[in-house]
């Protein structure tokens, strides 16, 4: 079991679920996130400072704020990100592939850094990412090539800090916000929708909770791979 846990982005979806899912377990859980959760503020194992991941002068204060004296953790969960408005690329402007950047990639250097330097010891550095880093599909514009660089970037940290596990995890389909917005697209340029819509209610697309406990026996099996690779859940 991982004792000691850093999840960024609790305030809803996947990151919520894994949340639940470590508190319920017996874990102590730190969190990172702009907003407090009002569902887990309350439990005594959870640990949360609000922070705002894309001010990159002010994460290494508010990381230290609430990892004080603690000298390892097992798991650090990058969770934390958006997706913009399926559109084509032609269509997106570059101040907001910049915003989608900056969430998705860019604040996860900001909060690997500032990890390194505060804790002594790390074990595993898990990035949520997505199939849609290697898809291609139409639409995705931003958010994909934001979890491709975000793969390469976890790559690139497993050379450079061999002492810690690092991998990007693709965690398959989950029933979040997120899918409200997909679910409510209907332009036929974009394929996937149709079959994003289909799966919805299925056990294709299990809920943030239901997919929590996949994702943790998904952390342990990648933890036994090449540090930096990516991989899919559901593919493991």
């Amino acid at each position: 079991m991982y004792q000691t846990i850093l999840i960024t982005g609790v305030s809803s979806g996947l990151g919520n679920g894994l949340a639940h899912f470590y508190l319920e377990q017996g874990s102590q859980v730190y969190a990172l996130n702009r907003q407090e959760p009002a569902d887990l503020i309350s439990h005594q194992n959870f640990h949360f400072v609000s922070c705002d991941l894309t001010d990159e002068g002010n994460v290494d204060a508010k990381v230290s704020e609430l990892l004080a004296n603690l000298k390892q953790l097992d798991l650090v969960v990058l969770n934390a990100g958006i997706l913009n408005q399926l559109k084509d690329m032609r269509d997106t402007p570059l101040s907001e592939i910049r915003e989608v950047m900056e969430i998705n990639t860019w604040a996860n250097k900001t909060v690997i850094d500032a990890l390194v330097k505060q804790v002594p010891s790390i074990s595993q550095i898990v990035a949520i990412s997505s199939g849609a880093a290697v898809s291609g599909n139409r639409g995705w514009n931003a958010y994909s090539l934001s979890k491709a660089a975000l793969n390469m970037l976890i790559k690139l940290y497993a050379d450079e800090l061999p002492e810690i596990h690092f991998s990007a995890l693709a965690p398959g389909l989950v029933d979040t916000a997120m899918q409200d917005y997909i679910c409510e697209l209907n332009d036929e340029r974009f394929y996937v929708v149709d079959r994003l819509k289909s799966c919805r209610g299925t056990e294709l697309m299990p809920t943030p909770k239901e997919a929590a406990i996949k994702l943790d026996e998904g952390f342990k099996k990648v933890a036994e791979l090449t540090s930096g690779e990516f991989n899919d859940v559901r593919k493991l």
